[in-house]
């Protein structure tokens, strides 16, 4: 296994990129959230589970102030499929033989939800949205619509679990949710309880790592 740190130059910015490379024919690209980065829980278990299963891994390293949110949701997506499609472009390019596999946490969701699956350029992709931002009419509507292959994992606590959109989504049969009982945005369990805590990702995990087989 090897472990490369690189970058990429966008509109004079550079973004930088982690590349684990396993020698797989399968790539999983990586997205974070805003403040919630692959050292946390999530991303360190998601990146376990995706090289126990043999895969190469890429952790996207942009970075966004929280004001991001101020601005439209069209606009949140242009900003981040800028910052990571060259990146998405050099990997492909320089491994022609491998397919991808998306995941993203919370805003991470919104350039796969809003940007990749609105086209047909990753139909045999599979995507993984950890905790996505229902809240936004746009991206519910995109599931709705969608023909991906995709997991949904949310706690029941998410300001963005909203129960009549979750029951639209998960009529679906394209769509697998877990819910995770009583866990909030980032799948901690409350009132906190660390036991618990760790139970939920766990479950995330493992529903993960039967998604990917």
């Amino acid at each position: 296994m090897k472990v490369n740190q690189k970058k990429v130059f966008i509109k004079e910015k550079e973004v930088h990129y982690t590349h684990i490379e396993n020698g797989s024919t399968v790539v999983c690209f990586m997205f974070s959230g805003s403040g919630y980065s692959y050292d946390k829980p999530l991303f360190y278990y998601s990146t376990m589970t995706m090289l126990q299963n043999q895969y190469d891994v890429v952790h996207i390293h942009y970075s966004y102030g929280k004001d991001i949110f101020k601005l439209p949701l069209e606009d949140i997506t242009k900003i981040i499929i800028e910052d990571v499609t060259p990146i998405i472009d050099e990997v492909l390019k320089n491994h022609q033989d491998q397919k991808a596999v998306f995941l993203g946490k919370s805003l991470g969701t919104i350039p796969i939800i809003n940007g990749f699956m609105k086209n047909n350029m990753f139909m045999d992709s599979k995507m993984i949205l950890l905790t996505p931002l229902l809240g936004f009419d746009s991206i519910f509507e995109t599931l709705l619509m969608t023909n991906y292959s995709s997991l949904i994992v949310i706690g029941e606590e998410d300001e963005h679990y909203i129960p009549i959109k979750i029951e639209s989504i998960n009529n679906k049969a394209n769509i697998i949710i877990e819910k995770i009982p009583n866990a909030n945005h980032s799948l901690d369990v409350e009132p906190f309880n660390t036991s618990m805590s760790i139970t939920s990702v766990d479950k995330a995990m493992k529903r993960l790592d039967a998604f990917l087989k």
